[in-house]
């Protein structure tokens, strides 16, 4: 079975929460506590020293909102180098931030074909979280748990991570400090459940937002359009 087609109706699996689980996503327009592993749900402000986020997401951040580039929506950033997302809303209120799983692979886009392959085929090179902007919306799977659509085409999401194989010990790996052995999936963004329900779930129920995913290799004016010449 083609990778895509296999990780488009996977959400119930949880044995194989590493895929690309993804959704058929919902119309944007339809309408616990989140300490789980790290993550932090935080109070309404401007981001302070004390959010943790690296310069260049605090770059990021002054270049979305500067030029309301996220265009009054919610917005996440996702920093490679350092394993993390950070949810702001519309104004830039960061909202909360936490540990995630990323990818296996070092690399800023998606390989070609990746989403046509059958898991075996998949090489661990090719699993690759990629760098970009994307308009996300939450949707649903064959399961009775929601995701965030990040990139329909190419199967890429923000999920729940789920308990799967002893093998594969996912929880373990999200609060782990180390951020090599916090790149473990097939390309998926994966948060603590505890996260996903809390904060990115609230931000997104009735609306699409953007998710910003920073590069690991190329340089930030490179894969956002304008970058450079703003900040």
């Amino acid at each position: 079975m083609p990778y895509g087609q296999y990780a488009r109706g996977l959400m119930g699996a949880a044995a194989l929460v590493v895929g690309l689980v993804t959704a058929a996503p919902l119309h944007a327009q339809d309408g616990a506590p989140a300490g789980q592993a790290g993550a932090t749900a935080l109070a309404a402000g401007s981001p302070g020293p004390g959010a943790n986020l690296s310069e260049e997401t605090r770059k990021m951040v002054a270049w979305v909102t500067g030029g309301r580039d996220n265009k009054g929506m919610p917005f996440v950033i996702v920093d490679k180098r350092n394993p993390m997302a950070f949810v702001f809303d519309g104004g830039g209120r960061l909202l909360g931030a936490t540990p995630v799983l990323l990818g296996l692979a070092r690399g800023d886009e998606s390989a070609p074909g990746v989403g046509d392959k059958k898991l075996a085929d998949i090489r661990p090179d090719e699993r690759t979280t990629p760098a970009g902007r994307f308009v996300a919306s939450l949707g649903h799977g064959l399961g009775p748990q929601d995701i965030l659509w990040v990139d329909y085409p190419s199967a890429l999401a923000l999920h729940r991570v789920l308990p799967a194989s002893s093998r594969e010990h996912r929880l373990q790996q999200i609060a782990s400090t180390s951020p090599p052995s916090r790149r473990v999936t097939f390309g998926c963004i994966n948060v603590p459940t505890a996260f996903y329900d809390g904060v990115i779930r609230p931000a997104f129920i009735r609306t699409s937002g953007v998710v910003y995913i920073l590069p690991e290799i190329k340089a930030i004016a490179e894969v956002f359009s304008g970058y450079a010449s703003s900040t």
